[in-house]
C-alpha cells in the first residue's frame, strides 16, 4: 500500500481520525472502570468537584494510552497493513472511526505524538491533583504499555502486562476517593479486573489478528495455545473474574446491598461466560470479536450494579 497517495481528510473528518487513533467510543466504555472503582470502594457517588476532575482525568488518560498503543506500534502497524492490507472493520468496537489512522497514513507520527503527550499531560496533571499516588499509577500504567507494545515478539507473557495496564485506572480511582483504602480490597479488585481484561480484552482481540501474528511471528496467546489453548485461558478467567466479582462484596470498605450479589452474577454470565462459551464451541474469529464487544460493557453494567446495590444499602 502507498501510504503517501491517502488523501487527507480535513475538518470534522480529521479530528474523528484523532479519536480514532484513541479509539475514543471503546475509551468512553473504560471510563466506567475507574468509576467503578470508586464507588464500589467510597459506597455512594463522590463530590461533584471530584466527579468532574475524574471524568476528566479518566477521558485524558484513556485518551493517551490508547494513543500511545499506537504510536509506539507505529512500524509494526503499517507492515502489517502493507502485507495483509486493512482487516475487515464491521462490527469492531476498536475501528468505529478507522482502523490505525496514525499506521494508514492519515495521521503523520508527529501529530500522534503531540496528541498522546498534549493527553497525558493533562491525565497526569488531573491525577496529580487528586491525589499524588495517582499520577504514580498513571505514569507506571504508560510505562507498562510501552513494555507491553514492545514485548510483541519476545513473550506472550505481555498479555499479563496488558492486565496490568487495565487495572490502573480503577486502582488510581481508589486511591483518589480513599487515601488509604483497605489491602485485601485493592488486591482482589485489582485481580477482579485483570482477569476480565485478560479473558475479556487482550486473549480475543489478539485472536482477531491470529494469522497475521502468525506471519509475524508474534507471540500472542492464540499463536503460542492455539485456538483450543486460548478458548480454555479465556473461559477460565473470565470465571475467575466473575468469581471475584463476588468476593469483593466482603472485602469492599462500602455498604453494598445483599442484590449486588445476584446482579454482579447476572452480568458476569450474560457478558463474559456465555460468549465465552460460545467462543469455546465455535473458535472463530467472529466469536471471539463478539467476546470482546459485549466484554467491553461490563465496567459500564457493573458500575450500574454497584450505583443501584448502594442506593438500596441507605
Amino acid at each position: 500500500m502507498n501510504f503517501s497517495s491517502l488523501v487527507q481528510p480535513s475538518g470534522f473528518a480529521r479530528i474523528r481520525l484523532f479519536l480514532a487513533l484513541s479509539r475514543t467510543p471503546h475509551g468512553l466504555l473504560d471510563m466506567a472502570t475507574p468509576a467503578l472503582g470508586a464507588v464500589i470502594c467510597l459506597g455512594t457517588i463522590p463530590p461533584l468537584q471530584m466527579v468532574f476532575l475524574g471524568l476528566l482525568t479518566a477521558f485524558a488518560g484513556y485518551t493517551a494510552v490508547y494513543a500511545l498503543n499506537d504510536v509506539v506500534d507505529y512500524r509494526v502497524d503499517r507492515e502489517k497493513i502493507a502485507r495483509f492490507g486493512l482487516p475487515a472493520s464491521m462490527n469492531d468496537l476498536d475501528a468505529v472511526y478507522a482502523r490505525h489512522p496514525l499506521a494508514q497514513g492519515l495521521l503523520t507520527l508527529r501529530e500522534g505524538l503531540w496528541w498522546t503527550f498534549a493527553w497525558g499531560m493533562v491525565a497526569f496533571v488531573g491525577a496529580y491533583a487528586l491525589n499524588p499516588v495517582c499520577a504514580l499509577i498513571f505514569a507506571a500504567g504508560c510505562a507498562a504499555e510501552v513494555v507491553y507494545c514492545t514485548m510483541l515478539r519476545v513473550s506472550a507473557l505481555r498479555t499479563v502486562v496488558s492486565g496490568g495496564v487495565k487495572t490502573a485506572g480503577a486502582l488510581a480511582a481508589v486511591f483518589a476517593v480513599v487515601p488509604n483504602p483497605p489491602l485485601l480490597f485493592l488486591v482482589v479488585l485489582f485481580l477482579w479486573l485483570f482477569f476480565w481484561e485478560i479473558g475479556g480484552q487482550n486473549i480475543p482481540n489478539d485472536w482477531t489478528d491470529l494469522e497475521e501474528d502468525r506471519e509475524l511471528d508474534a507471540e500472542t496467546i492464540p499463536v503460542r495455545f492455539g485456538t483450543e489453548g486460548s478458548a480454555l485461558l479465556i473461559a477460565a478467567a473470565l470465571a475467575i473474574a466473575t468469581v471475584l466479582s463476588l468476593f469483593i462484596y466482603w472485602t469492599t470498605p462500602a455498604k453494598l446491598h445483599p442484590a449486588y450479589l445476584p446482579g454482579s452474577l447476572l452480568v458476569g454470565v450474560f457478558l463474559l461466560i456465555l460468549p465465552a462459551r460460545d467462543l469455546y464451541r465455535e473458535r472463530s474469529v467472529g466469536s471471539a470479536a463478539a467476546l470482546f464487544n459485549r466484554a467491553s460493557y461490563y465496567p459500564v453494567c457493573m458500575l450500574v450494579v454497584v450505583l443501584v446495590s448502594c442506593i438500596f444499602a441507605g
